[in-house]
């Protein structure tokens, strides 16, 4: 049966007569997503704000790891399950509860959506000498059309990105060795422990940040394939792209010293040289950041129907509701890109670091639950039920969650908050270890309130959701004679 051209699903359960594709499709989107200007800069301010050039590439790595392992784990639910990252936790949250990180998460995929437009906007604008706006606009259009036509689009999306972008970061690598004396870059070691904690948070945060959306991208994988291959090529796929992308940006930083600043693309855009070259390298880096933006919108939309959905005892939305999420999402991400400020943008970025503490208990709950307590077993036709198995709240899963947030607070740095106890660990922002260690140990804690009954094995739907839907609505268009 051919697959649509748009994607009919949402929020729903795949059906197994639908699943397609293979690990390796993990594997090049996450290359496509991380191979990137963001990360490239990401990467650099563990060397602009202090860090030398040796110990910032190996923290880089270990928060790569760190945090890949935790987005890898997520990724391997999504085949199991046949379902979106979020609908999943409601089992955790309950029907309603699963609602309340879905607020803060929607927020940091619009920043984060609006910020990268930004970039890419000013690239795509460089291209034909226009205003920043008009490049916004255009890139945003394009991102909009690939996320509704969903996830086949975007996994095609994620296999061609990957190609243009290692093409572009080769060029750029070997650039970097012609004009830097990159040995002697790698001299710059001096070990400064609060500094090398930062590289290693900056990178955990990254991998991290994409936990509540990625088995949105591996949910059509066949039900039969293996864990460990889904979860193998996605931490592979996430972590060495985005090493590469940050190694570049510590050795690109180095190398342009003071002059980094305020001046990230043009520096990238440099190395490349000038004329077609640059031009080939702004459309590089507008191609590259589109995969991304995709994501964004698309899980930001996953997102907001996650949780219209529940309070509607829906396991599915319209198509007409899927287009209006999607549009809203695109829409209100190109309005903060085009109104906000580089000042504001940079504002809104520390803001949304400050919101990683949200859902990084989220994360925890969600992986103890799913690993350790109910061990891969889960009723999904309940998942929509708020009457049913799950139930509407699970308090022991939201007083984990309050306690994982407010636990972090002072071990918190940022320019947006800064906790009491940082000044006195080198000012060193550790929440995000703090926040999945003790929010998982007292998730575990707290089981007794946990009145949840598991299953004894994995119930999947009986009846296609969207099937069902349209029976639904032809029965109410032809009543039966006398009603």
């Amino acid at each position: 049966m051919a697959q649509p051209t748009i994607e009919r699903r949402s929020v729903g359960f795949v059906p197994l007569e639908e699943r397609h594709g293979s690990a390796w499709n993990q594997f090049t989107l996450w290359v496509g997503a991380n191979l990137q200007i963001t990360a490239l800069v990401t990467g650099a301010l563990a060397f602009v704000f202090g860090g030398d050039v040796f110990w910032s590439l190996i923290g880089l790595f270990i928060g790569q790891i760190a945090g890949g392992v935790v987005m890898a784990l997520h990724s391997a639910q999504g085949p199991h399950l046949g379902l979106p990252q979020m609908i999943s936790s409601r089992a955790q949250f309950g029907i309603y509860g699963a609602a309340l990180p879905l607020i803060l998460i929607i927020f940091m995929y619009l920043g984060f959506s609006a910020s990268g437009t930004v970039l890419a906007g000013q690239a795509v604008a460089e291209l034909y000498d226009g205003p920043q706006w008009s490049g916004v606009i255009i890139f945003g259009a394009v991102s909009t059309v690939c996320a509704v036509f969903g996830y086949n689009v975007i996994h095609k999306l994620g296999r061609w990105v990957s190609l243009v972008s290692t093409v572009a970061f080769l060029y750029l690598i070997v650039r970097l060795f012609m004009v830097a004396d990159v040995p002697a870059l790698l001299v710059i070691k001096h070990f400064d422990l609060p500094q090398f904690l930062f590289a290693i948070a900056l990178a955990a945060s990254w991998q991290i940040a994409y936990g509540p959306y990625v088995a949105d991208y591996s949910r059509y994988l066949p039900a039969d394939i293996k864990t460990s291959h889904v979860f193998g090529a996605t931490l592979a796929g996430t972590v060495i792209s985005s090493t590469i992308s940050m190694s570049l940006g510590v050795f690109t930083a180095a190398w342009a010293g003071e002059s980094f600043r305020g001046h990230e693309v043009e520096t990238f855009v440099g190395l490349g040289s000038a004329g077609v070259v640059a031009a080939l390298i702004y459309l590089s880096i507008a191609v590259g950041k589109l995969t991304i933006n995709v994501l964004n919108i698309y899980g930001g939309f996953m997102c907001m129907t996650t949780a219209y959905s529940g309070f509607r005892a829906r396991a599915e939305v319209t198509p007409t509701q899927r287009l209006i999420a999607i549009f809203c999402m695109a829409a209100a991400s190109m309005g903060l890109a085009v109104w906000g400020t580089a000042q504001f943008l940079n504002a809104f970025s520390s803001f949304l670091l400050f919101l990683l503490t949200f859902f990084i208990p989220w994360s925890a709950i969600n992986l103890a639950d799913y690993y350790w307590v109910s061990k891969e077993r889960y009723d999904v036709p309940a998942l929509s039920d708020p009457n049913g198995r799950y139930g509407k709240w699970n308090w022991a899963a939201l007083v984990a969650f309050a306690v994982g947030v407010l636990i972090q607070m002072p071990f918190v740095a940022t320019s947006f908050y800064t906790g009491p106890l940082v000044a006195h660990i080198g000012d060193t922002d550790i929440s995000w270890i703090v926040g999945l260690v003790a929010t998982t140990v007292l998730y575990m804690a707290l089981r007794p309130l946990d009145k949840r009954v598991i299953p004894e094995q994995t119930i999947l739907p009986e009846v296609d959701p969207i099937e069902a839907a349209a029976a639904r609505a032809m029965k109410g268009a032809h009543p039966p004679t006398g009603a």
